[in-house]
């Protein structure tokens, strides 16, 4: 029997929705909205009790492009736009330092608190800046999304402008810098329009992806290598992180399908199943946080335990998957994410999932949000899989371009 019935997709389509909708944003707002400086606060306990004040910069952009996204897309509530306008303000007002990069983590009214040599930050002020364009018709903020969405390839490419974090003895390369530059081109295409620009920012990044990062001999995804794609023998250099390979492995193919791209399509897939096969825990179910390509003990105490947004991203990436080829395998792997995922991490007294699980399924800590866990992942995925749904109608669309699928 099809492991992706009609009544199944029926099914997942209203769960995803109404989770949405009466959980999740339930959960967060109008709580999250900071009434008296801007912005949003986001570091709750279980029952929605504020434990710390202080404001990841990152979730700012986060949260406001995923309020309006929904605005966007689902349904236009005049609050959404209002509460995303007011993280965007924050953020204008107390997000940079005089030489342009973004803060990491400033205290409630703004003061800067940390600096991290990256530029993610700048990827989410990007795309929410851009959401806010498609929301609004605001010419500033698309010309501000294009602004940083630069500012953050420049940063993060040009040889010698970001700090090294170590010395030069053993330099490394990671690939979450470039699978953010396919997803954050990919948001600001979907807001402002297609441009050469954008579209060569995309095809870079798939390309030292799929030459550096991903090794088809040892069926993996590596997390950093050396800067010719060389496995460096030591705890950095081994370390896999199943769902981050996951996450790419879904932008990969979402833009497989957009440009109907078997090639792409395939370099996706590939990267889901190799890393499922490193990460899906055969004992207890769910995905590791850490492995070792070489199958040697991780360094990292936390290497076993069960993150909420790996889970997430492997809901999304398998059923893309399985949008994208009918094929039976992804409705499986769909299946067993999914049923674990809803097994342990949600809370149904007072809704939203936790973010930490130990190994075998148990809490391992109350909170809902810090400055990591955020109004982001999981919306994103009960977004994105709804409205994947929805376009699929009662079943799979291979070789079709997800035009009809969100973000695109």
């Amino acid at each position: 029997m099809s492991e992706m019935t009609r009544s199944r997709q029926r099914q997942l389509r209203e769960l995803y929705r109404n989770g949405l909708l009466e959980d999740t944003v339930r959960f967060w707002f109008p709580r999250a909205v900071d009434t008296e400086h801007g912005g949003f606060l986001h570091s709750f306990d279980r029952d929605g009790t504020l434990l710390d004040t202080d404001k990841s910069v990152w979730a700012q952009g986060r949260m406001a492009w995923m309020l309006l996204t929904l605005h966007n897309t689902v349904e236009k509530r005049p609050e959404w736009l209002a509460w995303a306008k007011g993280g965007l303000d924050f953020l204008d007002r107390h997000g940079f330092d005089a030489d342009g990069h973004m803060f990491f983590h400033v205290t409630r009214d703004g003061r800067p608190i940390r600096k991290r040599r990256y530029a993610f930050s700048e990827s989410f002020a990007a795309i929410a800046h851009a959401a806010y364009a498609r929301a609004a018709g605001c010419d500033r903020s698309a010309h501000r999304a294009r602004e940083l969405f630069e500012q953050y390839v420049r940063w993060n490419f040009t040889p010698g402008l970001m700090p090294a974090k170590f010395t030069d003895t053993r330099p490394m390369i990671g690939m979450a810098p470039r699978m953010i530059t396919i997803v954050t081109a990919q948001e600001l295409r979907e807001a402002l329009g297609d441009d050469a620009g954008l579209r060569g920012w995309i095809e870079r990044a798939i390309e030292e992806i799929g030459r550096l990062f991903v090794k088809p001999d040892l069926r993996c995804v590596m997390e950093a290598v050396g800067p010719g794609g060389e496995i460096l023998d030591h705890f950095d250099g081994r370390l896999l992180n199943p769902g981050h390979a996951i996450e790419g492995a879904w932008f990969i193919l979402r833009e497989g399908g957009v440009r109907r791209d078997a090639a792409l399509i395939r370099l996706g897939l590939d990267m889901l199943d190799w890393m499922w096969e490193r990460g899906w825990d055969r004992e207890h179910g769910g995905i590791f946080y850490f492995r070792d390509v070489f199958g040697r003990p991780v360094q990292e105490y936390w290497h076993d335990m069960k993150f909420w947004w790996p889970h997430n991203e492997a809901i999304i990436a398998t059923l893309l998957a399985w949008s994208l080829t009918g094929d039976e395998k992804y409705a499986r792997m769909h299946r067993l994410v999914h049923d674990w995922s809803y097994a342990h991490f949600p809370d149904p007294e007072h809704g939203e999932w936790y973010g930490y699980l130990h190994r075998d399924g148990r809490v391992s800590v109350t909170l809902k949000g810090n400055l990591w866990k955020s109004f982001f992942h999981l919306p994103r995925m009960q977004w994105f899989c709804g409205q994947l749904l929805a376009a699929a109608g009662d079943g799979p669309v291979p070789g079709r371009s997800p035009a009809h699928a969100p973000g695109q």
